[in-house]
Order: structure tokens, then C-alpha cells, then sequence
């Protein structure tokens, strides 16, 4: 049976580490809103990376062909405190000066449907990171802001980009922290589904 994998994400982070590992897939980002009922950070990245997934599952329904949906969504969590996106530059920089010497955690939802001969299974999960920063000069975090990088990040900074400059340690998976906990995907799917990467793979392992 052949899948057509959907990535439920107009991220350009999560679509480049999909290449990364070889995968073929297309791009239908969700476009629903991210209101959250759950509080805690792995039932909120869980939440919102599901509703992705299920608005792309919803629109894929009635077409023919057998779909591996995925959804994600990622959050930094500072003293217990979500920081989604910044509103505006005032917003970034309170919370890099506010990030700046500590330790916070990054969480990533991901959500996978699975649509295929008129069936349909739904496999959620999170991955979590701790990463701790330098601490970083008002200056600095001023003239980060001038690239615009972080207005579209979680947390106001893009670790894969000009602020790793910032990023003293990582204790976890660097590329949950980009935003898709890769490697967490492949060895879920490979025991939720393993026949999904059935033409997708080489004994077992991705296509480099």
C-alpha cells in the first residue's frame, strides 16, 4: 500500500528537516486557529499539533489515495509560563531579556493521521528539551531584533538560525528544539505503522 505524506505546517524548519531525512512529501499548512483548553505544556503542543492534522485530515476525506497527515507544534515554557510568538519588537525583547543566564524547555507536539481505505488512526505525542542560554547584553538582544528572526519564532529566537549564537547547552534533541523531533517520528511510526515507510525506505532505515 502506498502513502502520500502531507506535512499540516507552512514552517519552512520542519519542511527542510523532512527533507533532511529523506522523506517525499507536500505541504497543505493548516491555516485553523490555535486556541488551546488544555494548560500544561505537553497537552497544549499535543492539542494544537492534533487540530493541524485533523483540519488537513478533514479536507483529505473524500479523496482518493491512502494519507500519512502530520501536525506539529511547538512552545517554550519558561517558570511554567508559555511564550508563543512575540506580538511585536517590545514583546521579543522582554522575553529574551527574560530568557537571558536561564534555562527554559521546549516542547513539540506532533500528530499523525492516518487515512487509508476508508480507515482512519489518529497517534499523538510530545518531545521535550531543556536549553539554557548566555546571558545576552540588551545591546545584543536589540540588534537581534533589527534581523527580524525572532518575530515568528517561539520564544523570540530561532536556534537554527542567528540565535544559536545565544545558546549555551541543550539537554535533549536539537531538532525538537527547531521544531520536529525527527528521529522521535520515525521510531513512533515505526511501531505504530511500520508498512508506512514501506516505499520510503531502505532496509529499514530513510533514504539519505
Amino acid at each position: 500500500m502506498e502513502y502520500q505524506w502531507i506535512l499540516a505546517s507552512a514552517s519552512p524548519r520542519r519542511r527542510d528537516l523532512l527533507n533532511q531525512v529523506g522523506l517525499s512529501f507536500r505541504v497543505m499548512p493548516a491555516a485553523g486557529e490555535e486556541s488551546i483548553s488544555k494548560s500544561s505544556p505537553d497537552q497544549v503542543v499535543m492539542e494544537l499539533a492534533r487540530r493541524k492534522a485533523e483540519e488537513i485530515a478533514s479536507q483529505l476525506s473524500d479523496s482518493p489515495g491512502n494519507y500519512v497527515i502530520v501536525g506539529a507544534d511547538t512552545v517554550v515554557v519558561f517558570k511554567e509560563q508559555i511564550l508563543g510568538k512575540p506580538g511585536d519588537e517590545q514583546d521579543a525583547f522582554r522575553v529574551l531579556s527574560m530568557l537571558s543566564g536561564q534555562t527554559h524547555q521546549v516542547y513539540t507536539g506532533v500528530s499523525v493521521i492516518l487515512l487509508y481505505t476508508g480507515k482512519k488512526q489518529v497517534h499523538t505525542f510530545y518531545e521535550a528539551a531543556d536549553v539554557t542560554m548566555y546571558d545576552i547584553s540588551p545591546e545584543e538582544i536589540r540588534d537581534y531584533i533589527q534581523t527580524k528572526e525572532p518575530m515568528d519564532k517561539a520564544g523570540s529566537y530561532g536556534i537554527q538560525g542567528k540565535g544559536a549564537v545565544f545558546i549555551k547547552k541543550i539537554h535533549g534533541d536539537y531538532n525538537n528544539v527547531v521544531g520536529l523531533p525527527v528521529s522521535r517520528l520515525y521510531q513512533e511510526l515505526k511501531k505504530w505503522h511500520p508498512e508506512i515507510f514501506k516505499n520510503h525506505c531502505t532496509d529499514g532505515v530513510l533514504p539519505l
